[in-house]
């Protein structure tokens, strides 16, 4: 299909694994509001709790997704137009799935410790599939819009994320299951630090202090995502790093529940010559798996080509490679999150 004539109702239906999980609900809730024909299966082991999902969402079918087998237990005649899988699929039998199909694969779960095995099958069978790799904060909407505002910079110098989250915003069992695979894995996290690549191992390298957007200190602790990699190899910045920390129920402002925030800072030197530290907050009402879920639905809507062009060719692939990062941050205002300078 070429740009002009793809469009929601002409498209097979995306397969989307762990769609009826904390982070598929949203992503499903925003592919709908960006187009409401566009036809869902929802890949689960629960099939009543994914079926009442496709119900409320419409134009979307429950499917079983079995995946210690290669066909991952669907029909023969199955067809879709894109594999998105929202948990840790050890096996890559999903993956799999996708090449033989020659169908887009999104990768939701990789930590920057464990891309290895995905890479590997890609290196194998180039020509087969789109692969991105959207094992970034937030669905890679926080990469997207760092390179969003870095775009005032003749050159950037470094990269500050930094997160807030709710102690009550634990995610579903996926989340749960990447911390606990966290843990035990790679306790350091990878962080660029003056131009090299490091497992913060310290605690001086692993912890940064940081303001929130009403001025309150926190104390974060580094993360091993892709955005890491990506933004480094994006930008040329010589310092990336991603760092989070937790808010308590008591410190939340009176009368909120759960949301989150994410402080985007960044050096270098803009067009004049002078050099500079510019900040900038996203904050957004929802747990985190909003944000997370809205990146997936902005990535689908790209790899199919029905907003920016036609549909992705074969590739490995990051989000920043994928999608406009203004773009990206004009839905997210669209969606309700704040945006703000300063």
């Amino acid at each position: 299909m070429t740009a002009s004539n793809v469009t929601a109702s002409n498209v097979k239906p995306v397969l989307i694994i762990g769609g009826s999980g904390v982070v598929g609900r949203r992503a499903l809730k925003a592919l709908r509001d960006l187009h409401p024909e566009l036809p869902v299966r929802i890949g689960a082991r629960d099939m009543t709790k994914a079926a009442a999902l496709a119900k409320d969402i419409g134009h979307a079918e429950a499917v079983r997704v079995d995946l210690e087998r290669d066909d991952l237990g669907l029909a023969p005649d199955a067809a879709f137009s894109a594999v998105v899988v929202l948990l840790k699929d050890d096996s890559l039998r999903s993956m799999k799935y996708a090449q033989d199909h020659r169908l887009p694969y999104v990768s939701f779960s990789d930590f920057a410790f464990d891309i290895g095995p995905a890479v590997g099958r890609y290196i194998q069978r180039p020509q087969d599939s789109a692969v991105l790799l959207l094992g970034n904060f937030l669905g890679g909407t926080a990469a997207l819009a760092a390179l969003h505002f870095a775009r005032e910079f003749k050159k950037v110098h470094a990269i500050y994320l930094s997160g807030i989250f709710d102690e009550e915003d634990v995610g579903g069992p996926a989340a749960s299951g990447d911390m606990v695979r966290l843990q035990k894995s790679v306790p350091s996290p990878l962080i660029l630090k003056d131009g090299k690549f490091i497992w913060a191992s310290n605690e001086e390298d692993a912890n940064r202090t940081f303001q929130g957007v009403d001025g309150t200190s926190w104390k974060g602790h580094a993360y091993p995502l892709l955005d890491v990699a990506t933004l480094a190899a994006s930008t040329g910045a010589s310092t990336v790093r991603l760092d989070m920390a937790v808010r308590s129920v008591s410190q939340r402002a009176p009368g909120k529940g759960p949301g989150h925030e994410l402080i985007i800072e960044i050096e270098g030197e803009l067009p004049d010559g002078t050099t500079a530290r510019v900040r900038h907050s996203l904050v957004d009402g929802d747990v985190h798996s909003g944000l997370s879920g809205r990146g997936v639905a902005l990535a689908v809507e790209r790899l199919l080509g029905l907003k920016g062009g036609a549909p992705v060719a074969p590739g490995l692939y990051s989000p920043e490679g994928i999608l406009d990062p203004a773009y990206v941050v004009e839905r997210l205002r669209h969606w309700g999150t704040v945006v703000e300078r300063g």
